[in-house]
Order: C-alpha cells, then structure tokens, then sequence
C-alpha cells in the first residue's frame, strides 16, 4: 500500500515550480510526499522550494529533509498538496483521520491549486462510507458541544483518544469522529458545523481539490474536477 501512496506522491509533483512556497499536508501519504520533495530537491530536479507545513510532525520532517519551513504568507500559495481520507467522484473529501483538517483547510484554502493524493482504497461513492467526520471542537464546554452534535448527526459521537487520553490537535482542541448517515447531505452539514459554537473546524473538504491522484495496482489515475 506505501507504494502505491507513493507512487502518487510523486505523480503530484508534477504540480510543484522550483523558487516556490507550497502547503505540505499531514499523514501517512502527505509524508510519502514529502519525502518525494526534498529528494527532487537534493537531487537539482527542484530547487528552492518552501513549505507551508499543516502539523508540527509534518514541520519536523521537512525540517529533516532540508526543506525551509516559513509561515503561510498573506498572498497565499501556488499549490497546496495533501492525503484524503475518502475522496468522491467530484473530488469532495473527508480529511481529518491524522487530527490536522483545521490548519490543512486554512492551507488548502490559501492554495490556488489544490491537489489530493491516495491510493484506490479511498474512493467512495459518497462521503462517510468507510471514514468517521472528524470535528475539532474547543475545550471549554465541550460536553455541551458534543450533546449538540449528536442532536445535529443524531448518532453518537466518539472523542478522538491517544494513550488513554483525549487528542489534542496542534491548536489545542479535542477531536469528535462522527459517523456520516446516508440521509446527510454534505453542504449542508458543513454549513450547520461552520455555525454551530464551541466547533473549530470539520473534514469535510467540499469544492476545494482541483486534482487527485489516485494510485492503484494498474497505475496513477489523474482525477480532474470540472469548473
């Protein structure tokens, strides 16, 4: 499965221009990808290249790599390029699963381009089929949070935990995976989300990739969305 995710971290770098920043993503393919990047750049393929980096793990290692770690600037980004967690036909997605969608949707947005990368296993024919929805919610009244969102999904949510204890993300929120019905209908989901308070953020990731590569035994499929 690495291979395959790795074979279309490289197809995407197809999208990445030497004297460039661009968004790095977080998880297990976005750091296939990375690794791609500071070899193209150790090797001369690429040269000056920046990254804007979603996590502290993805921070540390394109540190690693040689890669100049800078902050998001005001004109935004040439391209952002990142996993997913399911991805639709119209290249809608859940991201989320590593605890980073808050800080990836703040790149992805900022990115005039922005490129999904996975293998086949995460193509569905609508989002929740196989992936929770991640929702990062702030510490303060978090428990009122949850009740709400269980009343808005009406199914049970589960607090995200590592090592016995809730997950922090990188902002210091807590993270809720809930499941996806098939009565749920995306849009507006992500809008009642975007206002429901005490939530910081969601995976849901709608009309924002340009590309996806998706990799499978036969090859890399180039999946375009349409204007």
């Amino acid at each position: 499965m690495d291979d395959l995710k790795a074979a279309a971290a490289l197809a995407a770098l197809e999208h990445v221009r030497s004297d460039s920043v661009i968004g790095l993503g977080t998880g297990s393919t976005a750091k296939l990808f990375v690794a791609a990047l500071g070899e193209a750049l150790t090797s001369g393929r690429l040269r000056n290249v920046a990254g804007v980096p979603t996590s502290e793990e993805t921070a540390q290692q394109a540190r690693s790599l040689g890669i100049p770690v800078v902050d998001l600037p005001a004109s935004g980004l040439e391209v952002a390029i990142d996993g997913m967690d399911e991805v639709t036909p119209t290249l809608d997605a859940i991201k989320g699963l590593g605890g980073a969608m808050t800080r990836e949707k703040i790149v992805a947005a900022a990115a005039r381009t922005f490129v999904l990368i996975g293998d086949e296993g995460k193509q569905v024919a609508r989002l929740g089929a196989r992936a929770p929805l991640p929702v990062e919610v702030l510490p303060f009244g978090a428990e009122r949070t949850l009740a709400a969102l269980e009343e808005l999904f009406g199914a049970a949510a589960i607090w995200r935990m590592r090592n016995g204890e809730r997950f922090v993300s990188d902002n210091g929120g807590w993270i809720l995976d809930l499941p996806l019905g098939e009565h749920l209908q995306p849009a507006a989901l992500a809008l009642a989300l975007s206002t429901l308070p005490g939530v910081v953020d969601h995976g849901l990731f709608l009309g924002m990739a340009r590309f996806a590569y998706v990799a499978s035994s036969s090859g890399v499929l180039r999946l375009e969305r349409s204007a």
